[in-house]
């Protein structure tokens, strides 16, 4: 048998309230979170969406993090496109192969059984 242990997220940001004029940014004015920046641009990982209770609500890879993440918030066709306000915290994992983030993607959404992935699950 395979183990397999999920790392420890290498950037965690959560919602802040915003007081005052909008911020140039999107994501920080319209959603709370004003600290993305710290999401490296150009490197590859997984993404985790987690609510307010600490229940994760996506997994997501990417090839690059923080262009990806500024996408779960403004596309349409997003899996998370219902739940954005839902959204409190974004935890990152920097992966660089991307064998690894798949099977990082696969295993996380399984085991900490991600309420609105769709794809790869085998608990239901």
């Amino acid at each position: 048998m395979i183990k397999i242990e999920i790392p420890n997220p290498d950037i965690v940001i959560t919602k802040k309230r915003q007081v005052g004029e909008k911020v140039e940014a999107a994501l920080s004015s319209e959603y709370g979170f004003t600290d993305y920046n710290k999401i490296p641009r150009d490197k590859g990982g997984i993404i985790l969406f987690f609510n307010a209770n600490d229940e994760l609500l996506y997994v997501g890879k990417a090839r690059k993090l923080r262009p990806r993440v500024k996408r779960h918030f403004e596309d349409t066709v997003s899996p998370i496109k219902a739940h954005r306000d839902e959204v409190y915290k974004i935890a990152v994992l920097v992966v660089d192969e991307p064998m690894e983030r798949e099977i990082y993607e696969t295993y996380i959404i399984n085991t900490l059984q991600a309420k609105y992935n769709t794809d790869k699950v085998f608990y239901k």
